[in-house]
Protein backbone atom coordinates (compact mmCIF):
# COMPACT_ATOMS: atom_id res chain seq x y z
CA UNK A 1 0.00 0.00 0.00
CA UNK A 2 0.91 3.41 -0.51
CA UNK A 3 0.58 6.07 1.96
CA UNK A 4 -2.12 8.80 1.29
CA UNK A 5 -0.54 11.21 -1.88
CA UNK A 6 -2.16 14.46 -3.50
CA UNK A 7 -5.53 14.28 -4.83
CA UNK A 8 -6.21 13.00 -7.94
CA UNK A 9 -9.44 12.41 -9.30
CA UNK A 10 -10.97 16.03 -8.91
CA UNK A 11 -10.58 19.22 -10.85
CA UNK A 12 -8.11 20.85 -9.00
CA UNK A 13 -5.12 19.09 -9.02
CA UNK A 14 -3.74 16.76 -11.60
CA UNK A 15 -0.12 15.70 -10.34
CA UNK A 16 1.49 13.05 -10.83
CA UNK A 17 2.32 9.62 -8.53
CA UNK A 18 4.37 10.65 -5.79
CA UNK A 19 8.17 9.29 -5.99
CA UNK A 20 8.55 5.52 -5.18
CA UNK A 21 4.87 4.83 -6.29
CA UNK A 22 4.26 1.11 -8.06
CA UNK A 23 2.56 3.23 -10.46
CA UNK A 24 5.70 4.73 -12.09
CA UNK A 25 7.59 2.94 -14.75
CA UNK A 26 4.61 0.97 -15.87
CA UNK A 27 3.49 1.05 -19.21
CA UNK A 28 0.54 -0.07 -21.02
CA UNK A 29 1.31 -3.95 -22.57
CA UNK A 30 -0.76 -5.22 -25.48
CA UNK A 31 -0.30 -8.63 -24.54
CA UNK A 32 -2.06 -8.55 -21.43
CA UNK A 33 0.38 -6.65 -19.10
CA UNK A 34 -0.32 -3.54 -16.48
CA UNK A 35 -2.52 -1.31 -18.67
CA UNK A 36 -2.44 2.44 -17.49
CA UNK A 37 -2.93 5.86 -18.70
CA UNK A 38 -0.07 8.12 -18.91
CA UNK A 39 -1.12 9.96 -15.84
CA UNK A 40 -0.22 6.27 -14.03
CA UNK A 41 -3.96 5.50 -13.08
CA UNK A 42 -5.33 2.48 -14.20
CA UNK A 43 -8.48 2.35 -15.84
CA UNK A 44 -11.85 0.65 -15.01
CA UNK A 45 -12.30 -0.22 -18.59
CA UNK A 46 -10.40 -2.01 -21.41
CA UNK A 47 -8.77 -5.26 -21.52
CA UNK A 48 -7.37 -5.33 -17.77
CA UNK A 49 -10.95 -4.40 -16.31
CA UNK A 50 -12.65 -6.92 -18.32
CA UNK A 51 -10.49 -10.16 -18.68
CA UNK A 52 -9.81 -9.81 -14.91
CA UNK A 53 -11.52 -7.63 -13.00
CA UNK A 54 -11.08 -9.06 -9.32
CA UNK A 55 -6.90 -9.41 -10.27
CA UNK A 56 -7.52 -5.53 -11.17
CA UNK A 57 -9.09 -4.74 -7.82
CA UNK A 58 -6.50 -6.82 -6.25
CA UNK A 59 -3.55 -4.36 -7.85
CA UNK A 60 -5.60 -1.91 -6.47
CA UNK A 61 -5.96 -2.59 -2.82
CA UNK A 62 -2.25 -3.47 -2.97
CA UNK A 63 -1.40 0.34 -4.68
CA UNK A 64 -3.36 2.45 -2.55
CA UNK A 65 -5.25 0.31 0.36
CA UNK A 66 -9.14 0.34 0.40
CA UNK A 67 -9.83 3.71 -1.74
CA UNK A 68 -8.12 3.74 -5.07
CA UNK A 69 -8.03 6.70 -7.75
CA UNK A 70 -9.15 5.12 -11.41
CA UNK A 71 -10.44 6.23 -14.80
CA UNK A 72 -13.87 5.55 -15.97
CA UNK A 73 -14.73 5.68 -20.00
CA UNK A 74 -12.43 8.34 -22.02
CA UNK A 75 -10.06 8.67 -18.91
CA UNK A 76 -12.53 10.47 -16.59
CA UNK A 77 -11.13 10.19 -13.14
CA UNK A 78 -13.03 8.87 -10.28
CA UNK A 79 -12.51 6.93 -6.89
CA UNK A 80 -13.03 3.42 -6.33
CA UNK A 81 -13.77 2.00 -2.89
CA UNK A 82 -12.28 -1.28 -2.25
CA UNK A 83 -12.91 -1.74 1.81
CA UNK A 84 -16.05 -3.32 2.92
CA UNK A 85 -16.27 -0.77 5.82
CA UNK A 86 -15.22 2.25 3.55
CA UNK A 87 -18.59 1.21 1.34
CA UNK A 88 -20.73 0.80 4.16
CA UNK A 89 -19.57 3.72 5.91
CA UNK A 90 -19.87 6.15 2.11
CA UNK A 91 -23.24 4.35 1.25
CA UNK A 92 -24.67 5.04 4.80
CA UNK A 93 -23.48 8.81 4.99
CA UNK A 94 -25.26 10.33 2.21
CA UNK A 95 -24.96 14.01 3.81
CA UNK A 96 -21.20 13.27 2.89
CA UNK A 97 -21.81 10.84 -0.36
CA UNK A 98 -24.41 11.96 -2.39
CA UNK A 99 -26.50 10.04 -5.09
CA UNK A 100 -27.07 13.53 -7.20
CA UNK A 101 -25.31 13.75 -10.13
CA UNK A 102 -25.19 16.69 -10.81
CA UNK A 103 -23.10 17.61 -7.91
CA UNK A 104 -20.05 16.12 -10.62
CA UNK A 105 -17.67 18.51 -11.46
CA UNK A 106 -17.01 16.59 -14.34
CA UNK A 107 -20.34 17.44 -15.77
CA UNK A 108 -20.30 20.47 -14.55
CA UNK A 109 -17.08 21.79 -16.51
CA UNK A 110 -17.91 20.04 -19.65
CA UNK A 111 -15.02 17.34 -19.45
CA UNK A 112 -18.07 14.67 -19.51
CA UNK A 113 -20.08 15.34 -22.22
CA UNK A 114 -23.91 14.13 -22.31
CA UNK A 115 -23.18 11.59 -24.91
CA UNK A 116 -20.74 9.88 -22.72
CA UNK A 117 -21.32 5.82 -22.80
CA UNK A 118 -22.08 5.73 -18.96
CA UNK A 119 -24.23 8.73 -19.70
CA UNK A 120 -27.51 6.38 -19.00
CA UNK A 121 -26.39 5.39 -15.70
CA UNK A 122 -25.11 8.88 -14.49
CA UNK A 123 -27.61 11.50 -16.49
CA UNK A 124 -29.55 13.10 -13.59
CA UNK A 125 -33.42 11.74 -13.80
CA UNK A 126 -36.22 12.24 -11.42
CA UNK A 127 -36.12 8.82 -9.61
CA UNK A 128 -35.26 7.94 -6.10
CA UNK A 129 -31.53 7.07 -6.95
CA UNK A 130 -30.41 10.04 -7.51
CA UNK A 131 -32.37 11.78 -4.45
CA UNK A 132 -31.50 12.35 -1.08
CA UNK A 133 -33.44 13.39 2.08
CA UNK A 134 -36.93 14.69 1.64
CA UNK A 135 -36.99 13.80 -2.05
CA UNK A 136 -35.65 10.21 -1.79
CA UNK A 137 -38.24 9.09 0.96
CA UNK A 138 -41.31 10.37 -1.23
CA UNK A 139 -39.70 8.57 -4.66
CA UNK A 140 -38.43 5.44 -2.62
CA UNK A 141 -41.38 5.43 -0.21
CA UNK A 142 -43.82 4.91 -3.79
CA UNK A 143 -41.78 1.95 -4.93
CA UNK A 144 -41.39 -0.01 -1.49
CA UNK A 145 -44.66 0.29 -0.96
CA UNK A 146 -46.00 -0.98 -5.04
CA UNK A 147 -42.80 -3.68 -4.15
CA UNK A 148 -44.88 -4.48 -0.87
CA UNK A 149 -48.09 -5.42 -2.53
CA UNK A 150 -46.64 -8.16 -5.17
CA UNK A 151 -48.14 -11.40 -4.35
CA UNK A 152 -45.17 -13.68 -4.31
CA UNK A 153 -46.60 -16.94 -4.33
CA UNK A 154 -48.23 -15.37 -7.70
CA UNK A 155 -44.78 -14.63 -8.49
CA UNK A 156 -43.33 -17.87 -8.18
CA UNK A 157 -45.87 -19.62 -9.98
CA UNK A 158 -45.34 -17.33 -12.88
CA UNK A 159 -41.16 -18.18 -12.17
CA UNK A 160 -42.16 -22.43 -12.61
CA UNK A 161 -44.28 -21.39 -15.97
CA UNK A 162 -41.66 -19.76 -17.69
CA UNK A 163 -39.12 -22.00 -15.90
CA UNK A 164 -41.16 -24.91 -17.76
CA UNK A 165 -41.72 -23.21 -21.07
CA UNK A 166 -37.91 -22.08 -21.55
CA UNK A 167 -37.09 -25.76 -20.70
CA UNK A 168 -39.45 -27.03 -23.22
CA UNK A 169 -37.98 -25.09 -25.70
CA UNK A 170 -34.83 -27.20 -25.49
CA UNK A 171 -35.32 -30.07 -23.76
CA UNK A 172 -35.27 -32.57 -26.41
CA UNK A 173 -32.21 -31.36 -27.69
CA UNK A 174 -30.07 -33.04 -25.29
CA UNK A 175 -28.23 -29.77 -24.91
CA UNK A 176 -28.42 -25.72 -24.67
CA UNK A 177 -26.65 -22.41 -23.84
CA UNK A 178 -28.08 -21.59 -20.37
CA UNK A 179 -27.11 -18.10 -20.39
CA UNK A 180 -29.00 -17.51 -23.86
CA UNK A 181 -31.50 -20.03 -23.59
CA UNK A 182 -32.69 -19.35 -19.75
CA UNK A 183 -30.79 -17.02 -17.49
CA UNK A 184 -31.07 -14.28 -20.07
CA UNK A 185 -34.91 -14.67 -20.49
CA UNK A 186 -36.34 -15.67 -17.35
CA UNK A 187 -36.21 -12.58 -15.23
CA UNK A 188 -37.49 -10.40 -17.74
CA UNK A 189 -40.00 -12.52 -18.38
CA UNK A 190 -41.24 -12.37 -14.79
CA UNK A 191 -40.15 -8.35 -14.51
CA UNK A 192 -42.82 -7.71 -17.30
CA UNK A 193 -45.66 -9.58 -16.01
CA UNK A 194 -44.42 -7.92 -12.59
CA UNK A 195 -44.56 -4.71 -13.98
CA UNK A 196 -47.62 -5.18 -16.41
CA UNK A 197 -46.41 -5.37 -19.75
CA UNK A 198 -46.29 -8.92 -21.02
CA UNK A 199 -47.09 -7.85 -24.44
CA UNK A 200 -43.73 -6.30 -24.59
CA UNK A 201 -41.76 -9.38 -24.41
CA UNK A 202 -38.92 -9.42 -27.19
CA UNK A 203 -35.91 -10.54 -27.59
CA UNK A 204 -34.63 -6.82 -28.06
CA UNK A 205 -36.08 -6.01 -25.05
CA UNK A 206 -33.98 -8.54 -23.04
CA UNK A 207 -30.94 -7.16 -25.67
CA UNK A 208 -31.53 -3.59 -24.94
CA UNK A 209 -31.81 -4.25 -21.32
CA UNK A 210 -28.50 -5.90 -21.00
CA UNK A 211 -27.08 -3.28 -23.03
CA UNK A 212 -28.34 -0.12 -20.95
CA UNK A 213 -25.01 -0.72 -18.42
CA UNK A 214 -22.42 -2.11 -20.70
CA UNK A 215 -21.25 1.48 -21.15
CA UNK A 216 -21.39 0.64 -25.26
CA UNK A 217 -21.66 2.98 -28.26
CA UNK A 218 -25.32 1.73 -28.70
CA UNK A 219 -26.40 2.06 -25.06
CA UNK A 220 -27.99 5.80 -25.18
CA UNK A 221 -30.21 3.80 -28.14
CA UNK A 222 -31.36 1.16 -26.08
CA UNK A 223 -31.96 3.13 -23.14
CA UNK A 224 -34.80 5.10 -25.95
CA UNK A 225 -35.68 1.53 -27.21
CA UNK A 226 -36.67 0.57 -23.12
CA UNK A 227 -38.09 4.21 -22.08
CA UNK A 228 -40.35 3.72 -25.17
CA UNK A 229 -41.86 0.61 -24.00
CA UNK A 230 -42.46 1.97 -20.78
CA UNK A 231 -44.02 5.04 -21.66
CA UNK A 232 -46.52 2.78 -23.70
CA UNK A 233 -47.28 1.33 -20.19
CA UNK A 234 -47.70 4.63 -17.85
CA UNK A 235 -50.14 6.22 -20.61
CA UNK A 236 -51.87 2.60 -20.66
CA UNK A 237 -52.43 2.36 -16.84
CA UNK A 238 -53.16 6.29 -16.09
CA UNK A 239 -56.06 5.74 -18.55
CA UNK A 240 -56.75 2.04 -17.25
CA UNK A 241 -55.35 0.72 -14.19
CA UNK A 242 -54.67 -2.93 -13.45
CA UNK A 243 -53.71 -4.78 -10.82
CA UNK A 244 -49.77 -4.69 -11.41
CA UNK A 245 -46.59 -2.91 -10.27
CA UNK A 246 -47.17 -0.04 -13.23
CA UNK A 247 -50.62 0.63 -11.51
CA UNK A 248 -49.50 1.09 -7.93
CA UNK A 249 -46.80 3.62 -8.80
CA UNK A 250 -49.26 5.48 -10.62
CA UNK A 251 -52.30 5.51 -7.97
CA UNK A 252 -49.66 5.79 -5.41
CA UNK A 253 -50.56 8.72 -2.53
CA UNK A 254 -46.72 10.07 -3.42
CA UNK A 255 -48.20 11.77 -6.60
CA UNK A 256 -45.55 10.85 -8.97
CA UNK A 257 -45.61 12.39 -12.32
CA UNK A 258 -45.66 10.29 -15.61
CA UNK A 259 -42.13 10.69 -15.76
CA UNK A 260 -41.15 9.74 -12.37
CA UNK A 261 -43.05 6.77 -13.06
CA UNK A 262 -41.77 5.91 -15.97
CA UNK A 263 -38.29 6.80 -14.95
CA UNK A 264 -39.13 4.45 -11.67
CA UNK A 265 -40.30 1.56 -13.92
CA UNK A 266 -36.80 1.34 -15.97
CA UNK A 267 -34.75 1.39 -12.50
CA UNK A 268 -36.74 -1.82 -11.16
CA UNK A 269 -36.34 -3.34 -14.61
CA UNK A 270 -33.11 -3.37 -15.24
CA UNK A 271 -31.76 -3.25 -11.76
CA UNK A 272 -33.72 -6.53 -10.80
CA UNK A 273 -33.30 -7.95 -14.69
CA UNK A 274 -29.32 -7.76 -14.82
CA UNK A 275 -28.46 -8.97 -11.36
CA UNK A 276 -31.18 -11.71 -11.48
CA UNK A 277 -29.74 -13.14 -15.09
CA UNK A 278 -26.38 -12.68 -13.90
CA UNK A 279 -26.80 -14.38 -10.45
CA UNK A 280 -28.72 -17.49 -12.26
CA UNK A 281 -26.01 -18.04 -14.60
CA UNK A 282 -23.48 -17.55 -11.82
CA UNK A 283 -25.10 -20.12 -9.83
CA UNK A 284 -25.64 -22.34 -12.12
CA UNK A 285 -21.65 -22.55 -13.04
CA UNK A 286 -20.92 -23.15 -9.40
CA UNK A 287 -22.83 -25.65 -9.39
CA UNK A 288 -21.89 -27.69 -12.65
CA UNK A 289 -18.34 -26.69 -12.29
CA UNK A 290 -17.61 -27.13 -8.41
CA UNK A 291 -18.40 -30.84 -6.95
CA UNK A 292 -18.04 -29.29 -3.10
CA UNK A 293 -21.56 -27.24 -4.21
CA UNK A 294 -23.54 -29.64 -6.25
CA UNK A 295 -22.91 -32.27 -3.13
CA UNK A 296 -24.20 -30.10 -0.59
CA UNK A 297 -27.10 -29.41 -2.67
CA UNK A 298 -27.88 -33.10 -3.66
CA UNK A 299 -27.16 -34.48 -0.16
CA UNK A 300 -29.40 -31.53 1.59
CA UNK A 301 -26.53 -30.35 3.12
CA UNK A 302 -27.33 -26.58 1.06
CA UNK A 303 -30.71 -25.14 0.21
CA UNK A 304 -30.77 -23.10 -2.92
CA UNK A 305 -30.98 -20.23 -1.20
CA UNK A 306 -28.39 -20.81 0.85
CA UNK A 307 -26.39 -21.60 -2.26
CA UNK A 308 -27.75 -17.95 -3.99
CA UNK A 309 -26.60 -16.16 -0.92
CA UNK A 310 -23.07 -18.46 -1.35
CA UNK A 311 -22.27 -16.77 -5.13
CA UNK A 312 -23.95 -13.36 -3.91
CA UNK A 313 -20.55 -13.27 -1.97
CA UNK A 314 -18.22 -14.82 -4.45
CA UNK A 315 -19.54 -13.44 -7.83
CA UNK A 316 -21.93 -10.93 -6.98
CA UNK A 317 -24.15 -9.59 -10.14
CA UNK A 318 -23.26 -6.28 -9.97
CA UNK A 319 -19.17 -6.13 -9.40
CA UNK A 320 -19.48 -1.80 -9.25
CA UNK A 321 -21.99 0.58 -8.67
CA UNK A 322 -21.92 3.67 -10.28
CA UNK A 323 -21.78 6.32 -8.25
CA UNK A 324 -21.95 8.26 -5.23
CA UNK A 325 -20.43 12.52 -5.22
CA UNK A 326 -18.90 14.10 -2.06
CA UNK A 327 -20.80 17.19 -0.86
CA UNK A 328 -17.77 18.26 0.20
CA UNK A 329 -13.81 18.16 0.65
CA UNK A 330 -13.48 14.88 3.12
CA UNK A 331 -11.18 11.99 3.63
CA UNK A 332 -11.99 8.22 3.30
CA UNK A 333 -9.57 5.11 4.00
CA UNK A 334 -6.77 7.51 4.14
CA UNK A 335 -7.79 9.46 0.30
CA UNK A 336 -8.47 13.10 0.26
CA UNK A 337 -11.75 12.96 -1.80
CA UNK A 338 -12.95 16.35 -3.34
CA UNK A 339 -16.25 18.28 -3.25
CA UNK A 340 -17.85 17.04 -6.64
CA UNK A 341 -15.92 13.84 -7.03
CA UNK A 342 -17.41 10.98 -8.46
CA UNK A 343 -16.97 7.74 -6.26
CA UNK A 344 -17.52 4.20 -7.34
CA UNK A 345 -19.17 1.11 -5.04
CA UNK A 346 -16.84 -1.37 -5.20
CA UNK A 347 -19.09 -4.34 -4.01
CA UNK A 348 -17.29 -7.09 -5.67
CA UNK A 349 -13.70 -5.77 -3.84
CA UNK A 350 -15.40 -5.46 -0.33
CA UNK A 351 -16.49 -9.04 -0.52
CA UNK A 352 -13.38 -10.09 -0.23
CA UNK A 353 -11.87 -8.07 1.48
CA UNK A 354 -9.19 -9.23 3.66
CA UNK A 355 -10.15 -7.49 6.82
CA UNK A 356 -13.75 -8.65 6.60
CA UNK A 357 -13.03 -11.76 4.91
CA UNK A 358 -9.32 -13.35 5.59
CA UNK A 359 -10.27 -16.96 3.80
CA UNK A 360 -12.16 -16.77 0.34
CA UNK A 361 -12.53 -19.97 0.22
CA UNK A 362 -14.21 -20.39 3.57
CA UNK A 363 -17.81 -20.95 3.44
CA UNK A 364 -20.22 -17.92 3.86
CA UNK A 365 -23.75 -19.83 4.50
CA UNK A 366 -25.61 -17.83 6.81
CA UNK A 367 -24.10 -14.86 6.09
CA UNK A 368 -25.48 -11.55 4.58
CA UNK A 369 -23.17 -9.14 5.26
CA UNK A 370 -22.23 -8.71 1.60
CA UNK A 371 -22.59 -5.77 -0.04
CA UNK A 372 -24.32 -7.55 -3.37
CA UNK A 373 -27.08 -5.37 -3.09
CA UNK A 374 -25.24 -1.98 -1.91
CA UNK A 375 -26.62 -0.84 1.48
CA UNK A 376 -27.54 2.02 3.50
CA UNK A 377 -30.79 4.24 2.49
CA UNK A 378 -30.11 2.92 -1.41
CA UNK A 379 -29.57 -0.32 -1.03
CA UNK A 380 -31.74 -2.35 -3.18
CA UNK A 381 -35.52 -2.65 -2.11
CA UNK A 382 -36.23 -5.53 -4.70
CA UNK A 383 -33.61 -8.20 -3.61
CA UNK A 384 -35.88 -10.64 -2.31
CA UNK A 385 -37.75 -10.56 -5.86
CA UNK A 386 -34.38 -11.47 -7.48
CA UNK A 387 -33.72 -14.09 -5.12
CA UNK A 388 -37.12 -15.65 -5.64
CA UNK A 389 -37.01 -15.68 -9.19
CA UNK A 390 -32.95 -16.78 -8.87
CA UNK A 391 -33.64 -19.76 -6.72
CA UNK A 392 -37.05 -20.61 -8.01
CA UNK A 393 -35.86 -20.91 -11.78
CA UNK A 394 -33.04 -22.30 -10.75
CA UNK A 395 -34.84 -25.48 -8.70
CA UNK A 396 -37.83 -25.89 -11.75
CA UNK A 397 -34.27 -26.24 -14.08
CA UNK A 398 -32.85 -29.09 -12.30
CA UNK A 399 -35.97 -30.99 -11.34
CA UNK A 400 -36.58 -30.85 -14.75
CA UNK A 401 -32.54 -31.74 -15.78
CA UNK A 402 -31.40 -33.26 -13.01
CA UNK A 403 -28.52 -35.18 -14.87
CA UNK A 404 -27.36 -31.55 -16.59
CA UNK A 405 -23.39 -31.45 -17.02
CA UNK A 406 -21.12 -28.71 -18.45
CA UNK A 407 -20.49 -29.67 -22.31
CA UNK A 408 -16.80 -27.98 -22.14
CA UNK A 409 -13.83 -27.69 -19.81
CA UNK A 410 -14.31 -24.93 -17.50
CA UNK A 411 -11.57 -22.84 -18.23
CA UNK A 412 -13.15 -22.57 -21.47
CA UNK A 413 -15.83 -20.54 -19.97
CA UNK A 414 -15.93 -17.25 -21.09
CA UNK A 415 -16.94 -13.34 -19.55
CA UNK A 416 -17.85 -10.14 -20.52
CA UNK A 417 -17.21 -6.89 -18.97
CA UNK A 418 -18.23 -3.97 -18.08
CA UNK A 419 -18.01 -1.10 -15.18
CA UNK A 420 -20.80 -2.18 -13.68
CA UNK A 421 -21.37 -6.39 -14.07
CA UNK A 422 -19.29 -9.52 -15.17
CA UNK A 423 -21.58 -12.10 -16.45
CA UNK A 424 -20.66 -15.72 -18.94
CA UNK A 425 -21.41 -15.30 -22.45
CA UNK A 426 -22.19 -18.67 -22.63
CA UNK A 427 -22.55 -21.83 -20.60
CA UNK A 428 -23.22 -25.22 -22.81
CA UNK A 429 -24.48 -28.06 -21.23
CA UNK A 430 -25.75 -31.59 -22.40
CA UNK A 431 -28.41 -33.94 -20.25
CA UNK A 432 -30.64 -36.93 -21.78
CA UNK A 433 -33.15 -35.72 -24.08
CA UNK A 434 -36.74 -35.56 -22.72
CA UNK A 435 -39.98 -34.79 -24.43
CA UNK A 436 -42.13 -31.31 -23.00
CA UNK A 437 -44.01 -30.80 -20.00
CA UNK A 438 -47.24 -28.75 -19.53
CA UNK A 439 -46.46 -25.28 -18.65
CA UNK A 440 -48.87 -24.88 -15.22
CA UNK A 441 -47.77 -28.08 -14.21
CA UNK A 442 -44.42 -28.51 -11.37
CA UNK A 443 -41.26 -29.05 -12.78
CA UNK A 444 -40.73 -32.79 -12.93
CA UNK A 445 -37.69 -34.86 -14.32
CA UNK A 446 -41.06 -37.39 -14.92
CA UNK A 447 -42.97 -36.27 -17.94
CA UNK A 448 -46.42 -35.66 -16.52
CA UNK A 449 -48.26 -38.26 -18.43
CA UNK A 450 -46.39 -41.03 -17.72
CA UNK A 451 -47.83 -43.45 -14.83
CA UNK A 452 -47.02 -42.57 -11.41
CA UNK A 453 -44.90 -44.74 -9.28
CA UNK A 454 -44.53 -43.11 -6.10
CA UNK A 455 -47.57 -45.17 -4.16
CA UNK A 456 -47.01 -48.85 -5.97
CA UNK A 457 -46.49 -51.07 -3.47
CA UNK A 458 -43.53 -54.24 -3.99
CA UNK A 459 -44.62 -56.13 -1.68
CA UNK A 460 -47.25 -56.54 1.21
CA UNK A 461 -46.85 -55.22 5.20
CA UNK A 462 -44.99 -57.45 7.15
CA UNK A 463 -46.77 -58.55 9.92
CA UNK A 464 -45.14 -57.40 13.33
CA UNK A 465 -43.52 -59.57 15.41
CA UNK A 466 -45.30 -59.11 18.68
CA UNK A 467 -48.42 -59.26 17.17
CA UNK A 468 -50.14 -63.34 16.90
CA UNK A 469 -52.04 -63.58 13.85
CA UNK A 470 -54.96 -66.02 13.49
CA UNK A 471 -56.22 -68.24 10.76
CA UNK A 472 -55.41 -67.11 7.36
CA UNK A 473 -57.88 -66.61 5.11
CA UNK A 474 -56.87 -66.32 1.01
CA UNK A 475 -59.80 -63.83 -0.47
CA UNK A 476 -59.16 -63.73 -4.32
CA UNK A 477 -56.45 -62.61 -5.34
CA UNK A 478 -54.12 -60.12 -4.50
CA UNK A 479 -54.00 -62.13 -1.12
CA UNK A 480 -53.83 -60.16 1.70
CA UNK A 481 -52.39 -61.10 5.06
CA UNK A 482 -55.62 -61.39 7.96
CA UNK A 483 -55.46 -59.14 10.95
CA UNK A 484 -54.90 -60.48 14.51
CA UNK A 485 -57.33 -62.23 16.40
CA UNK A 486 -60.25 -59.76 17.44
CA UNK A 487 -58.73 -56.99 15.41
CA UNK A 488 -61.48 -55.11 13.33
CA UNK A 489 -61.09 -56.37 9.61
CA UNK A 490 -59.13 -54.01 7.49
CA UNK A 491 -61.11 -51.47 5.30
CA UNK A 492 -60.17 -51.32 1.34
CA UNK A 493 -59.10 -47.60 0.94
CA UNK A 494 -61.83 -46.30 -2.07
CA UNK A 495 -59.88 -45.06 -5.38
CA UNK A 496 -57.65 -42.62 -5.33
CA UNK A 497 -56.79 -42.87 -1.92
CA UNK A 498 -53.66 -43.61 -0.13
CA UNK A 499 -52.89 -47.09 1.06
CA UNK A 500 -52.83 -48.11 4.41
CA UNK A 501 -49.11 -49.37 4.17
CA UNK A 502 -47.86 -45.22 2.96
CA UNK A 503 -49.52 -43.69 6.12
CA UNK A 504 -46.13 -43.28 8.11
CA UNK A 505 -45.11 -40.91 5.69
CA UNK A 506 -48.18 -38.66 5.68
CA UNK A 507 -46.30 -36.09 7.57
CA UNK A 508 -43.77 -35.97 4.96
CA UNK A 509 -46.29 -35.84 2.01
CA UNK A 510 -47.87 -32.76 4.24
CA UNK A 511 -44.41 -30.80 3.87
CA UNK A 512 -43.99 -31.58 0.03
CA UNK A 513 -47.75 -30.47 -0.11
CA UNK A 514 -46.56 -26.97 1.83
CA UNK A 515 -43.05 -26.57 -0.31
CA UNK A 516 -45.30 -27.01 -3.67
CA UNK A 517 -47.63 -24.43 -2.20
CA UNK A 518 -45.05 -21.95 -1.98
CA UNK A 519 -43.02 -22.76 -4.86
CA UNK A 520 -46.59 -21.70 -6.83
CA UNK A 521 -47.65 -24.46 -7.87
Amino acid sequence: MTTPYSHRPGTDDHAGPPPGCPAHGLVADAFGGDHLAPSGLRRLYGPEAENDPMGLYEKLRAEHGSVAPVLLHGDVPAWLVLGHSENLHMTRTPSQFSRDSRRWSAVNDGSVPPDHPLAPIFTWQPICVFADGADHERLRGAVTDSIGRIDHRGVRRFINRYSNRLVNDFCQDGKADLVSRFAEHLPMMVMIQILGMPEEYSEQLVQAARDMIKGTETAVESNEYVMGALNRLVARRRAAPREDFASWLVEHPAGLTDAEVAQHLRLVLIAAYETTANLIANVLRMVLTDPRFRAQLSGGHMTLPEAVEQTLWDEPPFTTIFGRWAVGDTELGGQRIKAGDALVVGIAAANVDPVVRPDVNASMQGNRAHLAFSGGPHECPGQDIGRAIADTGIDALLLRLPDIQLAVPEEDLRWSASLMSRHLQELPVTFAARPPQDVAGPPSATPQHAPRTEWQVESPRPVPAQAAPGPAVVPPPPPVPTAPAGAQPPTVPPAGQIPQQRRPAAPARAWQAVVRWWRGY
